[in-house]
């Protein structure tokens, strides 16, 4: 049948020519940005996954700086303890040649010099050495007892705790050493058992922030590696496939053209009522 006022050829390849440009903006799209799914249009379900999966790795991603950081804090503990051990040690070593019969109360006056500075250092670094303001060595950081929290992971409770006593000279026990000091034998013998008692005191708290430092070192490799295959998985679901997305554009295109062709087809259809009112 031939008519003008309805030209359904016409219509046929004009909303062929819409949906397929709409195809074409989204190829194009996802090929200008890499992403796959770029609104909820493109894929809800996906769109959703990947959101969930975008908040994941960050939070994993913090959770590794913040496990670095809980490392290089324990670790500026341990070094600042390291010095106060190596004090220690010649506080020893002092108190071991005071006991000595063979040296007078005067001459160990002298070594008392050294033991009551190397005491003096050792309170100073336990007061002094801080990291981002915090007092480590005090038994005042932390949760102000000392206590050091660290968020491990991205969810509510994912947490390590890390104790550090306070290695001042009270909280090693040698307030008395300081006091009684090594000026005669008996004093010298007092201050030897009370400084070996601190190094004991020393030696555990660092190997519990050895142990800490350890933790926390495989931990911040788990959620590394978390991470990483998570953002895998996000990548599989909404990035871009190259080799798809240009199939689809070239495809798109190709039909287009091939619309469009048909749509100057359908318009001169037309033309063939002419034919028929010249006659």
């Amino acid at each position: 049948m031939s008519v003008i006022n309805t030209n359904v050829s016409a219509m046929y390849s004009q909303n062929a020519m819409k949906t397929n440009a709409r195809s074409m903006d989204t190829a194009m799209q996802q090929l200008s940005t890499g992403v796959r799914v770029n609104s909820a249009k493109d894929d809800a379900a996906g769109l959703a996954i990947g959101q969930n999966m975008t908040s994941q790795i960050r939070g994993l991603n913090m959770a590794v700086r913040n496990l670095n950081d809980g490392i290089n804090m324990m670790q500026t503990a341990e070094g600042a303890m390291i010095e106060q051990s190596n004090m220690l040690q010649r506080m020893r070593e002092l108190a071991v040649q005071a006991s000595n019969g063979t040296y007078s109360d005067v001459q160990r006056g002298y070594l008392d010099l050294e033991f009551q500075a190397l005491g003096s250092q050792i309170n100073k670094i336990a007061t002094e050495t801080k990291w981002n303001d915090q007092s480590l060595l005090a038994g005042t950081g932390g949760a102000s007892t000392g206590t050091f929290t660290f968020q491990t992971g991205q969810g509510a409770g994912q947490q390590m705790t890390v104790t550090i006593s306070a290695m001042t000279l009270s909280g090693l026990g040698l307030t008395a050493a300081a006091s009684a000091a090594i000026g005669t034998v008996s004093a010298a013998s007092a201050s030897l058992a009370l400084v070996s008692t601190a190094l004991e005191k020393i030696n555990t708290q660092r190997a519990a922030i050895g142990a800490a430092i350890n933790q926390m070192g495989y931990a911040a490799d788990n959620v590394t590696n978390i991470s990483s295959n998570t953002t895998q998985s996000r990548s599989t679901i909404m990035d871009t496939d190259y080799a798809l997305a240009t199939t689809q554009l070239a495809k798109n295109q190709i039909i287009q053209q091939a619309a469009t062709a048909m749509l100057a087809q359908a318009n001169q259809q037309p033309q063939a009522v002419m034919a028929l009112l010249k006659g």
